[in-house]
């Protein structure tokens, strides 16, 4: 959960968003080597006059060119190994819908006969204590942890995003269209997201909780349901 002062990436709750966590940092530190050369040359120019030599020189030009060919392939490779391991679905355990309406969303458990719901915004009258305002809902999305969960993802109306930072996940909802994500939970607890596409007046009351069980709990819970 992201909180006010906070600068950089929440905590990460899959393998994925851990991968671009790690990769976010690789990237600063491959530009951080180039920047602070930049700046002290800038620096040299601006104290001391350099000599002709100096500007001319063809070893200098063949340095300032390959230097950041270098940078680039350093984070390339990463990226494209990134999002390659975005885009892989091997034999998911569960497979979730998620229909992205104006403001709601409805999901489909469609490895079971009958379970589904509509996900609403808790109105903040009506929000219990100790709950997040525009990010609870009247209906978690519950997992079992550590299973692969692949999501089918498309709308009913406009363009929505099924986002939840700290799992590394987003993808457009477009209608007409089934796209489609994974992610593995490492751990339990709750996973607060919401629509990042702009779909309208209440774009911003369309929030997204996603709940990480035991594989137990996670049974009892959708036997209860789909018995009522």
């Amino acid at each position: 959960m992201a909180n006010h002062s906070q600068l950089g990436f929440q905590d990460a709750s899959s393998p994925i968003m851990l991968d671009i966590f790690s990769f976010h940092l690789h990237g600063i530190s491959s530009t951080l080597g180039p920047c602070s050369l930049v700046y002290h040359l800038l620096a040299h120019m601006l104290t001391e006059k350099l000599s002709s030599n100096a500007v001319d020189a063809q070893e200098v030009e063949l340095i300032w060119t390959i230097l950041p060919a270098i940078v680039l392939v350093l984070l390339a490779l990463p990226s494209l190994q990134i999002l390659y391991m975005m885009d892989e679905i091997d034999e998911p355990d569960l497979t979730l819908k998620a229909i992205g309406h104006q403001w709601y969303w409805s999901y489909e458990y469609t490895d079971f006969k009958d379970l589904s719901f509509d996900s609403y915004m808790v109105p903040t009258p009506d929000l219990p204590n100790g709950h997040f305002r525009l990010l609870e809902v009247d209906h978690r999305v519950v997992i079992p942890m550590e299973s692969p969960i692949r999501v089918i993802i498309t709308a009913g109306d406009v363009l929505h995003s099924w986002a939840v930072p700290t799992l590394g996940v987003k993808t457009d909802a477009i209608p007409g269209r089934l796209n489609q994500t994974s992610f593995i939970t490492t751990r339990p607890g709750i996973f607060y997201g919401q629509c990042s596409e702009i779909c309208g007046a209440n774009h911003s009351y369309m929030p997204i909780v996603v709940e990480s069980t035991p594989l137990p709990h996670f049974e009892a819970w959708s036997s209860l349901l789909s018995s009522s």
